[in-house]
Parts: C-alpha cells; structure tokens; sequence
C-alpha cells in the first residue's frame, strides 16, 4: 500500500508541475514597465505599447526609433485609458539606458478622477417593447446613475439588447439612437440608447436540395422547426447539428432567405451533400479484455431509398468472435426514435466461462427530448456455456424495458456531462423461457470540470436479480461477473465474482462496480490521471466483499475517440504486487 501512496503522490506532483504557468523567455532589451493602474486598464496599456517589429534585430535596439515609440506613447495610453472611464489622464513617458544595449521604457499614469455616469435612458420601441426579456435586459443594464462609464460594459450590454431582439424573431432590430455624451472639461457622461426592433419574423417554407435518393418526409425530420414558429438562429443551428450528426452527409448548408420573405415569413434553403450510401471498412485492433482483434464494418444508410439503416459487422478477437446485424427502420415522430431489429451470433472464451450465443431483439426507441430514449424491447435467446465444469444451455425469451439519459458537451472528448440508464427485464416459462428470473440494472457516469485543466471522472454500476431457479439454470449473459477494463481494473476480463467449490468463478445474481478518476489534460490531446475502481459480482448483498485496484492512466484524444493506457496495482489483497496493463478506444457510455 506504501508503494501505490509514492505512485499517487509521483503522479500528483506531475499534475502539479504541469499547471499552468507563464512562458519563460529570454530577456529582452527593451523592459516596459507601467506605474499607476491596474488589472484590465494596465493589460489595455500594455497591449498598446507592443514594441513594433523590427525595433530589435539580432538583439540590438534602433535608438532612434525607440525615442519616435517613446514621443508617440503617451496620446496611445491616453486612448487605451478612455474605455475604462479616464478621459483626463496625464502621461509621462521616458526612456532609461541601463547600459549594455538594454533601455526602460517607463510610463508614468496619473489617471485623475474617471467619468461618472449622471444618466441612462434607455428605451424600447417596436412591435417587441413589450418582451419581457428585453425589459429585464433594460432593467439589469450593468451602467448605473454614478458608476465608472466602463466602455467596455457599455458595449457589451448594448450587444446583448440587441442579439436578444434577433433571438426573439425581430430580425430588423437596431438602434436608431445610441450616444455616450461626455461634456467637454467635465467627468459626467450621459447614455442615451433607443432600441427600435421592427416588426417580427417567423420561419416560411423549407426547401431541402441535394439529396434526392431521401424521401423528403425523412429529410424534414431534421428540421428542429416549423412553419409560422418565430424565427430563431438557435434553431437553425439544431437543424444543422441535427443533420451534421446523422453522419449521412459530409456537408450541410442552411440559409435563411431574408430577402425573401414575405408577410415576414423567412424561407430556409438547405443545402446537402450526402456521403457514399454504402461503406464497407475494415479494422484492426486490441483490447486487454478481447485481445487481437479484426472487423469488418458494412453499412447501408438508405436502404430502399427510403432512408431505412442497415448494420452489419462481423469480429474476430482472440477470446471474442461474432457477427451483428442490426436494420433500423426511422419512425416519422422524429429523428432519435426508431425500430430495430438485430441479429447477434457470438462466442466468447474467457477465464471464468465458455459461451455460443444466439439472439435476436426487436425494439422500439421512444425519444422523450432532452437526450432521454425510453426502449421496450423483446429479446429471445439461445446460449449453449459451460461456466466451471459443468455444460449446459439456456433458451430466454426476455421482454424488458430500458430508459437512459445523457448530456455530454462532447463524445470524443467530453470535459461536462453525465448518462445514467436504467434496464428492467424478465423471463417465465409461461412465454417460452427454460427458467424464470427478474432483473434489474442501472449504469451510470458523470464527467465534471475542475480548475487547472482537472476533471473528475465518476463511474458506477448495480445489478440486482430475483431468480425463480438455482443460477446455474442461467447462462453467464445473465449472470453478473467484474474485473476488465470497463469495471475493475487490476484484474483479468470477467474473473471476479463467486465461486464453486473447485474455486473457480461461477457469477454471480448480483453486482456493484464503482470508478473514481481525476484527469489532468495536457497539450492538446493528452490527459494523464489517477484511478481507484472498486467492485465484485456476488450472490447475496450481506455478503459483500469489494475487489480493489488503483493505478495511473494516460489518454490520447483522436476525432474518432480516445486512446487509453492504465497501468493498474492490485490493493487490499495477498496479490499487492500484481501489476496489469490496460488497453482501451473510446468513451464509454
């Protein structure tokens, strides 16, 4: 245990060291120094006395062209003072030799008292005065009667009346009066601004170009919008994600045609370019828990031209053979709801079981919004195992009703996010079942963001099942087993979990699995961070004992998926020394 503390603690000093930190440079000739503001006002200054190209070559400083940068400072820090309020700067800039060809620019700011606002009129005019959430714009303005006039602020503001005038469907919206008066001689400013937003706009006819082998009623399932809805950027860029992200086009332009509206209807031109409708591509690759494996991939995405998806993919692993095939047929309701149908041939060899299985499912993916998906589902099943010594086989007809929901601001790379799913499923020999059970499982992670480039890594997953008949009756797709990649790491593929008495892994009715880990990212495609899972498959929970491992990862992000490394330590066991390497690709959902 003391040896996995000092790899704790080599990799949090390296998470340490790798936050962020200012460049180093070498020293350069010319040292500008600024005396007499401070935070945003003192960066704006700094920023206008860049020294220009070609002051200093080969590590020499042009004196002449020093003193003209030097003349010429002080009516630029006075313009880089104004937007923050100082309007009536005094300014004193010299130059210092400090001899050895190195000088001091030095600026001196007497900043005097900065303009106060004595005033603010703000109106709005329109069709859209009476929106509420222009008023409660006008109302929060961040300029009030004696504040600092911050130019800044005020810019930022009037931006924001503005684009929510657009947002809300008044597309003509602009201001037909936005004055800042600052008297001459004086530190008072008045703001006066009028927001005139024009009558508003709704969205008009769509019309969908460049894909005609798609029927249209499918292609219009990607369009977030109707006609006569109010016209939204927000919703425009929806409907490009949503094309974007059927991965059937390589390109998508939407436009909307202002210019030809009428009665303030805007029509929406879209633009597709599909990709080729059949693919075929071969893989190869390795997983710590399959091994060496190679794939072939074959897709058709329309499918008797009426946009129907058909999958097929067959696998060949050193303990993992199979072959899927899944057709989709999409449903008019809309673009995350479908019906499947999907064939699945598979053998498997691991340490704990031997399994050919034979299953065919059909399910119907309902779309809740807001990334929820809720699937009743038939599956029926043939699987012929042997788990110990002991051959059998199983035939399951399994109705059973999953619900998930997720939100990631990425799937390649997420930095926010989180997906929980809950699976509800049953057998019975009244609807052709060789045995009877009820079992229940939900799955669950959750990515948040922490300072210096950290975030927290929270992964679990429970499995409870109620059997009418001894466990051995069932096959191991439905027993529960740990250890892997994916569940505790330290431990080989699915050898966690109770035994018989020849101790060897038989499943168990049961499972809690949990993963805690903090990522650091550096560069811009790496991570590294520590781990701890937890877990075990058991058959009573009070009679809980929990595997443990621990280790350090290192991640490589690509735009197909990550490429994860860990290298895991066994703790709390009689095996404290047993080292693992894992190797995984992807994010997990």
């Amino acid at each position: 245990m003391s040896r996995m503390l000092l790899l704790y603690a080599a990799l949090a000093s390296l998470l340490v060291i790798l936050a962020p930190v200012s460049p180093v440079h070498a020293a350069d000739p010319v040292e500008v120094e600024v005396r007499g503001v401070e935070d945003a006002a003192l960066k704006n200054v700094q920023d206008v006395l860049t020294l220009p190209f070609g002051m200093v070559r080969d590590g020499k400083v042009d004196r002449l062209w020093l003193d003209r940068f030097a003349r010429q400072a002080p009516e630029k820090v006075k313009r880089a003072l104004e937007p923050f309020g100082y309007y009536h700067a005094e300014v004193a800039v010299e130059v210092k030799d400090k001899g050895k060809g190195e000088f001091l620019l030095q600026v001196t700011i007497e900043p005097g008292e900065p303009v106060r606002v004595v005033g603010v009129d703000i109106e709005v005019k329109g069709a859209g005065a009476g929106q509420r959430s222009l008023r409660d714009l006008v109302k929060v303005f961040p300029l009030k009667k004696g504040d600092v006039l911050l130019q800044p602020e005020y810019e930022r503001a009037k931006s924001n009346l503005k684009a929510q005038a657009v947002n809300l469907g008044y597309l003509d919206a602009d201001f037909s009066k936005h004055e800042v008066r600052i008297a001459p001689g004086e530190k008072t400013a008045q703001i006066a601004l009028i927001l005139d937003t024009g009558e508003r706009y709704f969205f008009g006819d769509v019309h969908i170009e460049g894909a005609p082998d798609y029927p249209q009623p499918f292609l219009r399932r990607y369009v977030s919008f109707g006609k006569g809805e109010v016209f939204s950027f927000s919703k425009l860029g929806e409907t490009q994600l949503n094309f974007s992200n059927s991965q059937r086009f390589k390109e998508v332009l939407i436009t909307p045609q202002k210019e030809n509206a009428k009665d303030h209807e805007v029509p929406v031109l879209v633009k597709l370019t599909p990709v080729a409708r059949r693919t075929v591509r071969p893989g190869v690759g390795y997983g710590t828990d399959t091994g060496p494996r190679v794939s072939v991939h074959y897709r058709e995405l329309n499918l008797f031209h009426k946009g129907h998806d058909l999958d097929i993919m067959l696998y060949v692993a050193q303990r993992l053979q199979g072959f899927i095939t899944r057709y989709t047929v999409p449903s008019d309701r809309d673009i995350f709801s479908n019906t499947t149908y999907q064939l699945n041939l598979q053998q498997e060899r691991t340490s704990s079981y031997t399994s050919q299985l034979a299953a065919v499912e059909v399910a119907y993916n309902h779309s809740l919004g807001k990334g929820e998906l809720l699937t009743p589902y038939v599956k029926i099943q043939q699987e012929n195992f042997t788990i110990g010594t002991e051959d059998s086989s199983s035939r399951l007809v399994l109705p059973g009703l999953r619900f998930s929901k997720q939100t990631f601001d990425n799937l390649t790379r997420p930095t926010r996010g989180y997906r929980y799913a809950f699976d509800l499923r049953g057998a019975h020999q009244y609807i052709g079942s060789d045995s009877s059970l009820a079992q229940f499982i939900a799955d669950g992670n959750a990515i948040l963001p922490l300072p210096w480039r950290l975030s927290l890594h929270l992964k679990s997953k429970v499995g409870v099942s109620l059997l009418a008949d001894p466990l051995a009756d069932f096959p191991p797709s439905i027993r529960f087993f740990a250890g892997g990649d994916e569940s505790v790491r330290g431990y080989h593929y699915q050898s966690l979990g109770p035994r018989n008495n020849r101790n060897e892994v038989v499943g168990g009715r049961d499972l809690v699995t949990g993963t805690v880990e903090l990522e650091r990212a550096i560069f811009e495609k790496w991570g590294v961070s520590l781990f701890h899972d937890a877990g075990n498959a058991f058959d009573s929970f009070t009679n809980v004992h929990l595997y443990q491992g621990a280790g350090v990862g290192v991640h490589y992000y690509t735009p197909i998926g990550g490429l994860h490394l860990d290298l895991a330590k066994r703790i709390g066991t009689g095996q404290s020394n047993f080292y693992m390497v894992h190797f995984s690709v992807g994010f997990q959902l």
